[in-house]
């Protein structure tokens, strides 16, 4: 005898009446405890919903899309004697072709890697894809394409080492799509491989999670983003003076600390409003540009890189920001920072200040459409119309996508931010 059991929507918290993104399983499929069963998303996450019970898929109560709250019967499921009566027998897999066949042609000449040898097809369930909500997640931070990966986990499920190995195929192949998403290729030549034994001692170390992933984004965006950086010289002299003397006020009442970051970013907010361009992103043919101003920095962490986002910079005082920004610092070391914490940035800010340089060429953070660097600031010799004074000058260096923003509009967004920094009173206007 078997028993049906009702798999339900869990507590979902305040949601209700949210759609189904994913359907992981038809009738006569069998089902393990924790088992994915379908994908559910809100308007601020995903979550899977999986099986609470053992046994054979008698029916699916639910399709794509159906919009489902708390306590709806998704699944029905058969456990106990009997229940394995009604597994579906499955298809037989496809023949795999010798290894010298040539490889089918792509539909609409769009390009992709072959899938690879003895790898399951990805089920046609609705044309749906199995992958679950951090997957999917990764794959969209990363441009790929999930309807090209080939799905190495268990029942064709896409896995998070599956999207890796693809973006790292791309790259490696020069695959990327043009602007206009046609495609294309570069032609590289393969990656050397060198036996660096052969010349002396080696040391071999893995590298880092942070920077296995922040360099897939990189190298894809150096390779698509058509990017040239413009150099300018701030004038900061009374600024740092005045963020001096505000410290040393603060100083006996414990108040907060003020960075020349904070500073930085209600400059470049200012700077945003007043040339938009900057504050957008590329949509095919559409330039989407944003009404809000969230702004990321480069955090320095023992494992590498990390933007946390300072969101709506625009309504945030500079001490708010100083004290938001030291506060996503210290967690970013301390590998406390949340996915919520990084995302939404529409323009970014990576100072190298602490540490020294004059200027640098900073790879613009897409979608993003450019991105601000920030050297130490050193004090230089400037005329004033009669001597020359000892003025402090702060570098910057400003990377910004050519396709939506030209030489004198970037020149422009320099000049006037350059201005801001120099008399911040400019800011208030």
């Amino acid at each position: 005898m078997s028993t049906l059991i009702d798999i339900k929507v869990p507590d979902i918290g305040d949601f209700s009446d949210v759609p189904i993104i994913d359907l992981y399983v038809r009738p006569g499929d069998t089902v393990a405890v924790d088992d994915p069963l379908v994908t559910l998303e809100s308007d601020k996450a995903t979550m899977d919903v999986p099986a609470t019970a053992a046994g054979v898929v008698k029916e699916v109560l639910v399709k794509l899309g159906d919009r489902v709250s708390e306590g709806r019967t998704l699944i029905r499921v058969a456990t106990g004697d009997g229940a394995g009566a009604a597994i579906r027998t499955p298809a037989p897999a496809p023949a795999v072709p010798a290894p010298d066949a040539p490889a089918a042609k792509p539909v609409g000449g769009a390009s992709a890697l072959p899938a690879p040898v003895g790898l399951p097809p990805t089920p046609q369930l609705g044309d749906s894809i199995h992958a679950s909500p951090s997957v999917r997640a990764y794959a969209r931070e990363l441009g790929a394409d999930l309807a090209k990966i080939a799905p190495s986990g268990p029942a064709g499920r896409i896995l998070k080492e599956d999207v890796t190995a693809y973006v790292k195929g791309v790259l490696t192949t020069g695959a990327t799509p043009s602007a206009s998403g046609s495609g294309g290729s570069l032609d590289l030549l393969p990656w050397p491989k060198v036996d660096f034994a052969r010349f002396g001692p080696i040391e071999v170390r893995p590298v880092s999670r942070i920077k296995r992933i922040s360099g897939l984004n990189l190298a894809r965006n150096w390779v698509m983003v058509p990017a040239v950086t413009y150099h300018e010289d701030a004038d900061i002299t009374d600024l740092e003076a005045f963020r001096i003397q505000i410290n040393k006020e603060n100083e006996k009442g414990g108040g907060a600390k003020l960075t020349l970051l904070a500073f930085l970013v209600k400059a470049s907010v200012k700077a945003l409003q007043k040339f938009p361009e900057f504050n957008s992103s590329l949509d095919g043919d559409n330039l989407v540009l944003k009404k809000y101003f969230h702004i990321g920095f480069a955090a320095d962490t023992p494992n590498g890189l990390v933007v946390p986002v300072v969101k709506d910079a625009d309504k945030k005082g500079i001490f708010d920001i100083a004290t938001e920004t030291g506060e996503l610092a210290r967690q970013a070391r301390e590998g406390k920072l949340k996915p919520a914490d990084m995302q939404g940035a529409s323009f970014t800010v990576s100072s190298l200040g602490g540490i020294g340089g004059t200027y640098f060429s900073p790879i613009v953070n897409a979608p993003e459409v450019a991105i601000l660097g920030v050297n130490k600031s050193t004090t230089k010799p400037v005329w004033d119309g009669k001597t020359f004074q000892p003025r402090l000058t702060l570098p910057l260096s400003l990377t910004a996508d050519h396709r939506v923003i030209d030489g004198a509009l970037a020149t422009r967004f320099n000049v006037y931010l350059a201005q801001l920094l120099a008399d911040f009173r400019r800011v208030t206007l």
